[in-house]
């Protein structure tokens, strides 16, 4: 078989029209009905050109609070589930016990539920008066640590982001020990040899090698965190207020409501923050190959 053969260039017509109806062209299509008034309300459709964009950030619109709560989302849960990922995964690679395996199985195991499930679930277990963490420490004594989670307006987005971490953590770390596992123990053998530290070894051997997963790692991270919508949506809601209000939850109201043409502006702003982000995230992340 001749695999220095060129096809001819037709030959890949089918997978262009494909990607050009399914992903380019609603793409497009949101791009235009973001520059209308569409709605539910009415069967015509006028083009106001960027006058939804001018509405999402002007000074008193309230999508400005749902812009920023998707951009320190991203970049809370982003931050905490690499650091937890990787700090499991070290411990649950260095650990030679028969127990380990066990171990990756429970903190692996949130990740297979729905987030609306775990959204459910925390939703019960945070309740303020009947939920079981509060009556967990009124048993014990500490009334003081009981709080309303989910209803005060300075608790629940730092509870929705632990949540959140809690489910995805699991996941980095499977990732970071497939990888951990990948690194050829002759290095660590030979940096002993030479007198290294425990710490001079996750440095100058464990941290660059690890590299390229920490950038996938983290563009995942960043992908969700910016397209989160299940797990605030069965917490709060968005609320109180719109203390807890993401990008999505927005557009989600926004259709609801009929209002379709802000929920495509939405939409597009989304998207264009979703490549800008991930594009320099790469750019900034991306390293040549590691010399040992």
């Amino acid at each position: 078989m001749n695999t220095k053969k060129i096809y001819p260039t037709y030959f890949a017509l089918g997978a262009v029209i494909i990607y050009f109806m399914l992903c380019f062209l609603p793409g497009v299509l949101g791009l235009f009905y973001s520059l209308t008034d569409w709605n539910a309300y009415s069967n015509q459709m006028n083009y106001v050109g960027f006058k939804n964009y001018i509405d999402v950030f002007k000074g008193s619109s309230q999508y400005r609070t749902f812009i920023w709560n998707t951009l320190v989302f991203t970049v809370v849960t982003t931050i905490l589930k690499t650091t937890a990922g990787l700090g499991m995964a070290l411990v649950l690679t260095n650990d030679r016990t028969w127990v380990r395996n066990f171990h990756r199985l429970v903190i692996f195991s949130p990740q297979v539920m729905s987030y609306l499930v775990v959204g459910l679930v925390f939703k019960s277990l945070l309740h303020p008066s009947a939920g079981f963490v509060n009556n967990f420490f009124k048993d014990i004594g500490m009334n003081f640590m009981t709080k309303s989670w989910l209803t005060d307006l300075n608790l629940a987005f730092g509870t929705v982001m632990t949540v959140d971490t809690w489910k995805g953590a699991g996941y980095i770390m499977v990732i970071i020990i497939a990888a951990l596992q990948a690194i050829s123990p002759t290095y660590y053998e030979a940096a002993s040899i030479d007198g290294a530290s425990y710490l001079d070894k996750f440095k100058y051997i464990t941290l660059p090698l690890l590299k390229p997963i920490l950038v996938s790692a983290t563009v995942l991270n960043v992908t969700y965190g910016l397209r989160v919508f299940d797990m605030v949506y069965a917490l709060t809601n968005g609320g109180p207020g719109n203390a807890t209000g993401v990008i999505n939850t927005a557009v989600y109201k926004e259709f609801s409501k009929g209002n379709y043409a802000m929920g495509t502006t939405l939409s597009s702003l989304l998207f264009a923050v979703v490549l800008a982000l991930i594009y320099f995230i790469i750019k900034a992340m991306e390293s040549k190959e590691v010399e040992i």
